[in-house]
């Protein structure tokens, strides 16, 4: 029996995000190659143009998977009945900016657009917030969108978890789907932390931990870390343009995974509310490690924290805390 279609909203679906990851949802990549879709694609009045040329092209496509597109600027025309939101829309980070300082504009974006899937989305929504600075803007849409439950809000750390997995592989020239395990703690933004230590290597003969089989501390603690947390800046200082098709792809991951499941015995990066596990305070969106089964996540529990995690994790807790003060004032 055919199933009914899916209603995913993208948000700034006109943008160079939006552009990549609609015909993947279309192709089956986040939900699946037999689950049907409709989408929903809102961007602002000025984008409304190239809007529609999103929509042609989806169209010219022909997508088996792609029941129908509303293309719209009206945010509520946009959110009615949606399933799944992928908000990609914000006021853009560009080369030389920090996260607070698209801050202001943000928070007041994500304010109004949480009004709206509160009032016309689907009672169990899911939310990806993949705008910047993602987690803080995850907390905004939580706070003004109460009736959607709080599990059901996220932010994408799965592109630097990606990330991660990348240069592992590259370092130990093996293929980046025999990496499992790293994690990616706290904030999408320079202050996160990689870290390798529950990381193992799949070989065709065994399977060892990463910090053993790469076998340099010194790397793993230092340049590997910077590496991921930088790699943003890197792209936009070579492509002079922000992260797309790799945001557009981890998008996917995260919601495929959060859906479907994550493998068993491997667990992936979420930016999720925490509820105080590995002395988290309670109140931030934070990056946790978690497994999902049933459309539902849960946080890894009894990994061993090392003193340079420990300082790792609480200083990325601690720029959490302050964006969210400074949020907050932007409120006021």
């Amino acid at each position: 029996m055919a199933k009914n279609p899916v209603r995913v909203l993208v948000t700034g679906a006109a943008g160079q995000i939006g552009y990549a990851l609609v015909p993947m949802i279309a192709r089956g990549v986040m939900l699946g190659p037999d689950q049907p879709v409709i989408l929903h694609m809102l961007d602002i009045e000025p984008a409304a143009e190239a809007l529609n040329g999103v929509k042609m092209e989806l169209i010219d496509a022909a997508f088996p998977l792609l029941k129908d597109v509303v293309a719209t600027t009206d945010v509520a025309e946009a959110c009615k009945d949606v399933n799944i939101a992928v908000m990609v829309g914000g006021f853009p980070c560009k080369e030389g900016m920090e996260r607070k300082d698209v801050m202001p504009k943000n928070v007041l974006i994500y304010k109004a657009q949480a009004s709206a899937l509160e009032k016309h989305a689907a009672p169990d929504c899911k939310v990806l917030v993949v705008a910047n600075p993602a987690n803080t803007n995850a907390l905004i849409l939580k706070e003004f969108a109460p009736s959607i439950p709080g599990k059901n809000i996220t932010c994408l750390t799965r592109l630097d978890h990606n990330r991660a997995l990348n240069q592992i592989s590259e370092r130990l020239d093996v293929h980046v789907s025999d990496v499992k395990n790293v994690i990616i703690w706290g904030n999408h933004s320079s202050t996160q932390y990689p870290d390798v230590n529950c990381a193992t290597v799949t070989t065709s003969s065994s399977k060892k931990f990463v910090r053993e089989i790469v076998a340099n501390d010194k790397w793993l603690n230092s340049e590997f870390i910077t590496t991921v947390q930088q790699r943003g800046d890197a792209i936009i200082k070579a492509r002079k343009l922000s992260s797309a098709l790799s945001a557009a792809s981890s998008a996917c991951d995260h919601i495929r995974d959060w859906v479907l499941g994550t493998p068993k015995g491997t667990w992936v990066s979420m930016g999720v509310y925490s509820d105080g596990s590995y002395g988290i305070q309670e109140g931030l969106i934070y990056s946790f490690p978690v497994t999902c089964e049933k459309g539902e996540w849960s946080i890894v529990q009894g990994l061993k924290i090392d003193e340079f995690s420990r300082a790792k994790m609480d200083a990325t807790a601690k720029e959490l805390a302050e964006e969210k003060s400074l949020a907050y004032s932007c409120l006021n």
